[in-house]
């Protein structure tokens, strides 16, 4: 598959974790950090060989210096390519959300007694 470039890359180094689930089906997790970050994909360097089309959730910590309040980037996407010699990986985001740190993703109501 050919994949075109719809928008300019932002060069930016984050920490980053990547899950994705192994062929047997169960989860693995590489923390890495991304070189560059685009409206559709990003391109990070993970110790992990992740084979073209692998579905993979990428979270990216966003810094506090920019954001004011603690938030990460949480994407699904899927691996493009393995950048030949190196650890970079380059993937297709398909979808994403800013997420805050350390909040649950719904609150609990309480139950009149």
């Amino acid at each position: 598959m050919h994949y075109l470039r719809t928008g300019g890359r932002i060069p930016i180094e984050l920490p980053v974790e990547i899950r994705w689930k192994s062929p047997d089906g169960k989860l693995k997790a590489a923390q890495g950090k991304t070189v560059s970050i685009s409206s559709n994909g990003v391109h990070t360097t993970v110790a992990a060989k992740l084979r073209p089309q692998t579905a993979i959730t990428i979270t990216v910590r966003l810094p506090l210096e920019f954001t004011k309040i603690p938030l990460q980037l949480f994407c699904q996407g899927r691996v493009i390519r393995r950048v030949p010699g190196t650890t970079g990986l380059r993937a297709l985001i398909d979808d994403y959300k800013l997420r805050p740190v350390g909040r649950r993703a719904a609150k609990k109501t309480s139950r009149p007694r």
